[in-house]
């Protein structure tokens, strides 16, 4: 069979549109991965799970003093809600977040630099502020042209509390700061609940070795605003053509195609299978994760989480067949750490936009961005590799976490703090 960049063109355009975790889009992405997986001629399987749902109700920042004004804002998702008459205090610019930023900020809202990390969130917590704001973009962004940012609390910043949040724009954050506020009212009512997103997966059972696993894994969910061209249909519609292809070649070693939802949630569909498959993944010997793949203007990747032979393998390769990309033992944020979390060795391939070359997680991550043919290439570079794996006579990579790789994955996991907390 000969890998078909027209077909992988043709069912990126189809799933490319926003596809945000638990939505009804999401769904319909995951229904048409479904369709296509029938068409190869297998039979899938959609697999629910739950995940947090909320829905932004009304969302009001407002300056008191020393002047008035409103400012637009979203809300933070899954961060509670303030009394429908708002919540009234003092205004304190913390910037990071550290403890040295905090000490006078007690019953305060306050304001935080972009992408504050959880650390700093446990910090507000145990500073006693009352809500806090973030900001979104740049202060040059047009803001006909960018969108304000749909932010959520995640299970990691929830475990510590829960404070009401807010974004702003980074350009009215920079006017509001000149005029130094000192009194300000935030306004956040919103619902909290479940809904079901799903993981899509299909089987190829092995002819010699099917008690060995392989599995080959992409997330298909998108964030808001964005259609997930590049992050990450192109991973999705790249393990279809490997699926294609291992229908209708039979491979020595059984293999799992899955198409993970609510990745951008926190890994969230990699973290639910392989908690409630832990039994099964004791079969899996290896984990392949695409995700990002296509730009025109970029450069090819992988991320080894697994014993160093296994980057030397994929180096040998790469010049063996004169494919040029770049490969690192490291711990990539997608969902082949949560395979690595339980032991089971993992491999990412990308392709990454090169700086300024393919916009993600925004309005701007369109197919125009990307080229068939980049896809195709990678898509034949992961084949080759997967044929000196899936048909090997005895499988090459150790099925273990080097220890090296045991600590960054849990640094990644955030264990290390956890266990501290356990212990006191």
């Amino acid at each position: 069979m000969k890998f078909s960049s027209k077909r992988q063109f043709d069912l990126l355009n189809k799933i490319g549109f926003v596809r945000t975790s638990g939505s009804c889009e999401e769904k319909r992405a995951a229904e048409i991965l479904l369709e296509e997986i029938e068409n190869i001629g297998l039979k899938g399987e959609l697999e629910p799970f739950e995940v947090d749902h909320y829905e932004i109700k009304k969302a009001k920042f407002e300056v008191l003093e020393p002047y008035y004004k409103e400012y637009t804002v979203s809300g933070y998702g899954m961060s509670g809600s303030t009394p429908s008459e708002g919540m009234v205090c003092e205004f304190e610019y913390v910037e990071n977040a550290h403890k040295q930023n905090l000490i006078n900020s007690k019953d305060k809202i306050v304001f935080i630099n972009s992408g504050f990390n959880v650390k700093a969130y446990e910090n507000l917590i145990e500073a006693g502020v009352k809500g806090f704001i973030s900001f979104s973009g740049t202060v040059i962004d047009d803001e006909s042209k960018t969108d304000l940012e749909d932010r959520k609390l995640n299970e990691k910043h929830l475990k510590h509390g829960k404070l009401p949040g807010l974004t702003i724009r980074a350009k009215d954050a920079m006017e509001m700061l000149k005029n130094t506020p000192s009194k300000v009212r935030i306004t956040l009512e919103q619902t909290e609940g479940k809904i079901d997103s799903h993981n899509v997966i299909a089987t190829v059972k092995g002819k010699k070795y099917e008690n060995e696993e392989i599995h080959f894994v992409a997330h298909y969910d998108s964030v808001p605003f964005s259609n997930g061209v590049y992050d990450n249909g192109a991973g999705s519609v790249i393990i279809m053509e490997l699926l294609r292809y291992y229908q209708e070649n039979t491979p020595e070693r059984t293999l799992k195609f899955i198409w993970f939802g609510s990745e951008e949630r926190g890994l969230l569909g990699s973290k639910y299978y392989t908690d409630t498959h832990e039994e099964e993944l004791k079969k899996v010997v290896l984990a392949v994760n695409v995700d990002m793949a296509g730009p025109i203007l970029g450069y090819n990747r992988a991320f080894v989480t697994a014993d160093n032979s296994l980057c030397n393998m994929i180096e040998y390769m790469s010049k063996e067949i004169g494919f040029p990309i770049s490969v690192t033992q490291s711990v990539y944020s997608s969902d082949s750490t949560p395979y690595a979390d339980k032991g089971v060795p993992a491999v990412s391939f990308a392709r990454f936009g090169a700086n300024g070359g393919a916009p993600g997680h925004n309005r701007y991550d369109l197919i125009e961005h990307l080229s068939a043919e980049n896809i195709k290439e990678l898509t034949e570079f992961i084949h080759l590799f997967s044929e000196r794996t899936v048909n090997s006579c005895v499988f090459p990579v150790p099925r273990e976490i080097p220890q090296n790789m045991k600590e960054e994955v849990d640094k990644y996991l955030m264990k290390e703090e956890k266990d501290k907390k356990n212990s006191k």
